[in-house]
C-alpha cells in the first residue's frame, strides 16, 4: 500500500545560468543551522571544483540536505548551462517538486524554458522564486507575468499554473511572499517548500526499488550511485540485484556494503533507509545511471529516459610536436586513455571511442563548453596532449539523407549591432525566426542554426557587439544538412624554423597580422604564431636576428616597439583552430600548430585536397 512520508521533502533548484541557484542553496544551508556559529564558509559552497568556482557556473548537480521543523529537505543544485542539460534531466527523477529561480531583471531566459519544460513533463510541482529583487533595475511584477506566460506556452496543468511566487535576494539572505512584506530571512521559502512540495510516496512493505540517477566517483571507494528509494527499504549487507530498463539482459547480483544519506555538505553513514530517502551507495563497481537496485525476488526496473546523445566530437591525441613531453607529467596514450575512461565514470553525456591510431581517441560531448571543461581539468592535472577542431556528429535518416544537429540561438544585443549579428549568423546558415524588443530596450533575435555554425562564433560575436551581446543556445534536434560553410576568413602566420622568437623577427612579422606570441617564447616549424589579415597562410621567420656590422648595433633593437601579443584563452584557441590545425595543450602552455609540420608535405596535402 502506498504511503506518504511526511518528514521528507525532495526538491531540485532549476534556473538559467547565473540567476542565483547556488547562492540560494548557500543561504538555505546557512539559515538551517548546518554550519557552526564561528565556522568560516566560502561563498557558493556547493560549487566544489576549481573550474566551477572560477567561472561561476555549476557543472555537476550536487546533493545536500537541510532540516526545518522536523522535516528533512533534500536539495539538489542543478547546472544551468545547456551543455550540462543531461545532468538536469536525470536528477529530476529524484524529486517531487522544483524551485524555479528567475532573475528579477533578466526574466525568463532560454534555459529557464528548457529546464522548466523538463520539470513540467515529469508532472512536478513548481515554486517560482524571483531572485535578485534588490537589483536597482529589478522589475519583479513583469517577471511574474513572463513566467506565467511561459507556463501557459509549455501547457502547464491548472495545478502547475497555480504555483506560488516568492521574491528573494539570495545574496542578502531573505525571501518574501509579497513585495510589501518586510524582508527578514528565508523562512517564507522553507514554509512554502513544506506546504507546496508533495511528500514522497511509496510502499514501505514492497520489495526494494532504488533508481540510480547520478554517479559520483571517489578515488578511495570508486563509483558511488545516488538515487531515491522508491519502494521498500534498503539496508547495509542486503543482497540485491541490478537491472536496467534499457538493457533487459542486465541482472547482476550484488551486496550493499556502504549506505549514506546527505546531511548538510556531508555524507553520513546509515544502516537503513526508507521510501523517499535520497541515498548514496558505494561498493558496487559496475553501477550505472539508469540502473534500478531491486530485491532479488522481484527484479523490476524503474522506467528512465535515455540520456541525450552527444552532438560534437574532437580527437584527443598524444602530443608529437618538437616540444612534446617537456612540460606535462602524463603524456603517453595509456595515460590519456585511462583519464578519459575515468571521466566516463561520472559524465554520462560523454563518449570515448578508439580510432585507427592507438595514439588518438575520439571524444564526443554535448557542446564546446562541455569538452573544454574536460580539457581544462586534464591540463590542470598535469596531462599533455593535442586536440583537433570540434566537428559536429552527423546522422542519416531512413531515406539516406544527411542530417546535422540544429540549435536555437537567442541573441540579446543593443539595437545598433543587430544588423551585423544577423548578417554574420546568416553567413553561418542561420535563419532568423523572430525579433522582439527585450525589457531593457535591447533587441532579442531568435535564430535556427546548425550547431557547426556556432563553432568558433562566440569570440567573433563578442568583437562585433563590443562585449555587449548575450548569446544563449539550446539543442533543437536534427535537421537536414544545410550545405558547406566557411569557418574562418583569415589565414595563419606560421613559424618557419625551430628556435626562440626574438624582437627583431617579431617586429617585421607584426605588420602581417595579429601575433599570439612575444619575444623569448619557443617556436618550431609549423607552429601557428598569429593570425594573418588576409585569407592565406604565410610562413615567417621570427627567430631571425639582425646581422651585426660596424655600422649596425644590437642596441638599436631596443628601440623597436612591439604590439602586445593577443594571448588566447583555451576557448578562444579551440574556436580559432582550423581543420588542418591542432591545439597542443600542456599544463603551462597552449600552442596552435599545423597538423602537418613539414611545409613541403603541407603544400602537397593542400594540393591533394583542393
Amino acid at each position: 500500500m502506498k504511503m506518504k512520508r511526511d518528514d521528507v521533502r525532495n526538491v531540485a533548484i532549476i534556473a538559467h545560468v547565473d540567476h542565483g541557484k547556488t547562492t540560494l542553496v548557500d543561504e538555505l544551508l546557512k539559515q538551517s543551522g548546518i554550519f557552526r556559529e564561528n565556522q568560516e564558509v566560502q561563498e557558493r559552497v556547493m560549487d566544489s571544483n576549481d573550474i566551477e568556482r572560477e567561472r561561476g557556473i555549476t557543472i555537476l548537480s550536487k546533493n545536500t540536505a537541510v532540516h526545518y521543523k522536523n522535516t528533512k529537505i533534500n536539495i539538489i543544485d542543478t547546472p544551468g548551462h545547456a551543455d550540462f542539460g543531461g545532468e538536469v534531466e536525470r536528477v529530476l527523477k529524484m524529486v517531487n517538486g522544483v524551485i524555479l529561480v528567475v532573475d528579477a531583471f533578466e526574466g525568463a531566459m532560454p534555459q529557464t524554458k528548457f529546464v522548466l519544460r523538463k520539470a513540467l513533463d515529469l508532472d512536478l510541482d513548481v515554486i517560482v522564486c524571483v531572485n535578485k529583487i534588490d537589483r536597482p533595475e529589478a522589475r519583479p511584477e513583469e517577471v511574474v507575468d513572463e513566467v506565467l506566460e511561459l507556463l501557459m506556452d509549455l501547457d502547464a496543468s491548472d495545478r502547475q499554473l497555480d504555483c506560488p511566487f516568492l521574491f528573494a535576494s539570495a545574496k542578502a539572505g531573505y525571501a518574501v511572499k509579497d513585495l510589501s512584506d518586510e524582508p527578514k530571512d528565508m523562512i517564507p521559502l522553507f514554509e512554502t517548500i513544506l506546504e507546496h512540495i508533495p511528500a514522497p510516496e511509496g510502499d514501505p512493505e514492497a520489495p526494494t526499488q532504488v533508481l540510480i540517477s547520478t554517479i559520483d566517483y571517489n578515488e578511495y571507494v570508486g563509483r558511488i550511485g545516488v538515487g531515491k528509494v522508491d519502494n521498500g527499504t534498503i539496508s547495509v549487507n542486503q543482497d540485491v540485484v541490478l537491472v536496467n530498463e534499457h538493457d533487459p539482459d542486465k541482472q547482476q547480483r550484488v551486496k550493499i556494503s556502504k549506505l549514506y544519506e546527505f546531511d548538510g555538505l556531508n555524507k553520513v553513514d546509515v544502516r537503513e533507509a526508507g521510501i523517499g530517502s535520497i541515498v548514496a551507495i558505494s561498493g558496487i563497481s559496475d553501477i550505472h545511471i539508469g540502473d534500478t537496485i531491486c530485491s532479488p525476488e522481484h527484479p523490476e526496473p524503474i522506467p528512465f529516459q535515455k540520456i541525450s546523445e552527444p552532438t560534437i566530437a574532437m580527437n584527443f591525441m598524444v602530443n608529437d610536436s618538437p616540444l612534446a613531453g617537456q612540460e606535462g607529467k602524463f603524456v603517453t596514450s595509456r595515460h590519456i586513455r585511462e583519464r578519459l575512461m575515468r571521466e566516463l565514470n561520472t559524465d554520462v553525456s560523454l563518449r570515448v571511442e578508439d580510432t585507427d591510431s592507438p595514439d588518438c581517441f575520439k571524444v564526443s560531448g554535448r557542446g564546446e563548453l562541455h569538452l573544454s571543461v574536460l580539457i581544462e581539468n586534464m591540463r590542470r592535472e598535469g596531462y599533455e596532449f593535442a586536440v583537433s577542431k570540434a566537428e559536429v556528429l552527423y546522422k542519416t535518416d531512413e531515406r539516406g539523407k544527411k542530417l546535422e544537429p540544429m540549435e536555437i540561438a537567442y541573441v540579446d544585443v543593443p539595437d545598433e549591432f543587430s544588423g551585423s549579428v544577423i548578417s554574420k549568423l546568416s553567413e553561418r546558415k542561420g535563419e532568423l525566426q523572430g525579433m522582439s524588443i527585450a525589457s531593457d530596450g535591447s533587441t532579442r533575435l531568435e535564430f535556427n542554426i546548425p550547431s557547426r555554425g556556432l563553432i568558433g562564433f562566440r569570440g567573433e560575436f563578442m568583437t562585433i557587439t563590443k562585449g555587449n551581446g548575450i548569446l544563449n543556445t539550446m539543442f533543437d534536434g536534427y535537421g537536414e544538412y544545410k550545405g558547406d560553410m566557411m569557418y574562418r576568413k583569415q589565414g595563419s602566420l606560421i613559424a618557419f624554423e625551430d628556435g626562440e622568437a626574438v624582437t627583431y623577427g617579431l617586429f617585421s612579422a607584426q605588420d602581417r597580422g595579429t601575433l599570439f606570441i612575444g619575444p623569448g617564447q619557443k617556436v618550431y616549424s609549423g607552429m601557428v604564431i598569429g593570425q594573418n589579415g588576409k585569407a592565406e597562410d604565410i610562413e615567417l621567420n621570427v627567430c631571425k636576428t639582425k646581422h651585426l656590422t660596424n655600422t649596425r648595433s644590437s642596441s638599436a633593437d631596443e628601440a623597436l616597439k612591439l604590439t602586445p601579443p593577443r594571448i588566447l584563452s583555451l576557448e578562444q584557441a579551440l574556436e580559432f583552430i582550423d581543420r588542418d590545425e591542432l591545439l597542443e595543450i600542456t599544463p603551462e602552455n597552449l600552442r596552435i600548430r599545423k597538423k602537418i609540420l613539414d611545409p613541403r608535405e603541407r603544400k602537397r596535402a593542400a594540393m591533394r585536397n583542393s
